[in-house]
């Protein structure tokens, strides 16, 4: 039987943001302007797609939402952020393999970034 651990860390950055570390496929982070999300650990295979879903009530349809990723555990394949999809209280995150043949092999960290709510703001 295996066992799925979350964690959950909320600190200040050098900056004063509320910044909140999880690690999940889907993860609900009210609140936050900024969140960093540890992959599940992955096997995503050269030119597949993984996909992330953040729940957030700061985040709207017309928001402007940053996302950007790196290798976590993972030491093989290449991650790149493909498309960030904002919608009312959620953004979902498409990251491709882009590397020709190597699979991911353990966890990417992804780091979103809430621009801002609206272009009114």
């Amino acid at each position: 039987m295996s066992k799925s651990i979350t964690r959950n860390y909320v600190f200040r950055d050098s900056k004063g943001i509320f910044v909140r570390r999880k690690t999940a496929t889907a993860v609900t982070q009210n609140n936050a302007v900024r969140s960093q999300i540890t992959s599940e650990s992955l096997t995503t295979a050269a030119a597949a797609v993984y996909t992330l879903t953040l729940t957030n009530n700061l985040i709207k349809a017309d928001s402007l939402v940053m996302a950007s990723v790196k290798y976590g555990g993972s030491t093989t394949g290449t991650p790149a952020v493909a498309m960030v999809t904002p919608a009312d209280g959620s953004v979902v995150i498409k990251i491709q393999n882009i590397h020709a043949s190597a699979a991911f092999n353990g966890t990417i960290v992804v780091d979103v970034y809430l621009v801002r709510n609206s272009p009114a703001n």
